[in-house]
């Protein structure tokens, strides 16, 4: 197997499988890098002006590829073309636009289209405009209710195709007469739909994409109304309407799926009936499964939206004779999803943020504090008798305190604790929110000893001959 590659950057081929689009209805050659798929048929594909594309024999293995311009067998004389696609993937094709090997008469490439030949080709494609529109006074001398939209020279200027447009049946067999004998080349009328003719001339949709019909699409199926309605767009002719005047194709792409999801929705008939009013169904949101009611037929008004579960409830409830007090009850209300911007999660200023809240949460602390120490002092401050009362409550623990056994110490050690303990004293009545505080920690210090457990029995003090120890009533 031989794969071949080119630099250029859209194509592996120069002229196989050019991701470039030059012609209409173009087929993009998958298998244009495989040798194999290309030797499969000599069958190739060839494209005329527009979208008018046929199917010849090259039954003189002539070395074809995309792009190249051919002589073609036509009736009479022959046509200039240009090959746009070739191998394994024109079989595919055909079988697409139903060929059929029996029933059409096989045509076949002459040859590559010489100087000569392109020449006159380019000399027929000069007179197709002037052709077409003395072609459209002709019929309208005639009175022919008909529209022609287009015509198209054959390579050799033997023969010209005219397409029209008509609405209903039209004799043109005198305008045929007339055109031959203004022209003097055969006449050829072909007939065509509103959507074939914006299909040949192109443009670009509301979508912003090049047309459908000019781009990739050959069989035109009918569009009717009930697709918009399916659909709930608005049936306003100006948006639902092409370039041709007709309902756009695209209406038909997602029709089935609208109908398979609104299988299970209850009819807009069903009339939904409560103790207080009746409500009919005004929209239905059939991907979301949520139904709009209305307490009229005309208008919004008093709207509530509900689940297609909840109307079946309700809907089995009123045929049983039942009215239930209100449409929403018994549903919990849905948590609407917050979209917040993913962006300004790193923004330059993510981290000054972080910092400014961390300093308010420390500051609102730090107020907290000091109003409850404010509030403290000032509750001592007008209640002295308060204070009064625990340092008493405070000298009484500690003479309730069990005494240990101690050594007796020197008289100066023991006068210099007196002194200090003077000193204490003076200093709590000078300062209550001191002795408080003192006071707590004694409590605390008391309750620790308390809940300590104790393991080993306390061991007596070691007391000499001379020395005894004191112990105090």
């Amino acid at each position: 197997m031989e794969y071949k590659l080119n630099i250029c950057g859209s194509c592996m081929k120069k002229n196989g499988c050019s991701g470039i689009k030059i012609k209409k209805l173009n087929t993009f050659d998958w298998l244009c890098d495989l040798s194999q798929a290309q030797k499969m048929t000599d069958w190739v594909e060839v494209q005329f002006k527009n979208t008018r594309k046929g199917y010849y024999l090259n039954s003189n293995k002539i070395e074809l590829e995309k792009g190249d311009l051919v002589a073609v067998e036509s009736s009479p004389g022959h046509d200039i073309g240009e090959v746009t696609l070739t191998g394994g993937l024109v079989l595919k094709q055909m079988k697409k636009s139903n060929y059929r090997f029996d029933q059409q008469e096989v045509r076949r490439v002459y040859r590559k289209a010489r100087p000569v030949d392109l020449d006159k080709f380019e000399e027929a494609k000069a007179l197709e405009h002037d052709t077409m529109l003395r072609s459209r006074k002709i019929a309208e001398d005639l009175k022919l209710n008909m529209k022609i939209g287009d015509v198209e020279y054959q390579g050799d200027r033997n023969k010209a195709i005219f397409y029209y447009i008509a609405d209903d049946r039209v004799d043109f067999r005198q305008l045929i007469k007339v055109l031959a004998e203004a022209f003097h080349v055969r006449i050829e009328m072909k007939q065509i739909g509103a959507r074939q003719e914006a299909g040949r001339i192109g443009g670009v949709g509301p979508c912003g994409r090049e047309l459908c019909c000019s781009s990739w699409m050959t069989n035109f199926v009918s569009v009717s109304t009930s697709a918009a309605r399916y659909q709930d767009l608005s049936l306003n002719p100006q948006k639902l309407a092409g370039q041709c005047a007709k309902l756009k194709c695209c209406l038909n792409y997602e029709t089935d799926v609208y109908v398979e999801a609104q299988k299970d929705i209850p009819s807009k008939d069903i009339i939904l009936e409560t103790k207080e009013c009746n409500y009919y169904l005004f929209k239905a949101d059939i991907f979301k499964r949520q139904l709009i009611y209305s307490t009229s037929k005309d208008f919004l008004a008093n709207a509530v939206t509900i689940t297609v579960e909840r109307s079946k409830q309700i809907i089995a409830l009123n045929k049983r004779g039942i009215r239930v007090e209100n449409l929403s009850e018994v549903i919990e209300a849905e948590q609407k999803r917050e979209f917040g911007d993913v962006l300004s999660q790193d923004g330059l200023t993510r981290f000054d943020r972080a910092k400014k809240a961390g300093k308010s949460r420390n500051r609102h602390r730090l107020e907290r504090s000091e109003k409850a120490n404010d509030l403290q002092k000032q509750e001592h401050l007008d209640k002295p008798e308060i204070v009064e009362k625990q340092d008493r409550m405070a000298r009484s623990e500690r003479k309730e305190k069990p005494r240990q056994a101690q050594v007796r110490k020197p008289e100066a050690l023991i006068q210099g604790e007196e002194q200090k303990v003077v000193k204490d004293d003076t200093k709590s009545h000078s300062n209550p929110n001191a002795n408080l505080k003192k006071n707590m920690k004694n409590k605390n210090r008391k309750k620790n000893q308390q809940n300590r457990p104790h393991f080993d029995k306390p061991q007596k003090p070691n007391v000499s001959n001379n020395e005894t120890p004191k112990n105090e009533a």
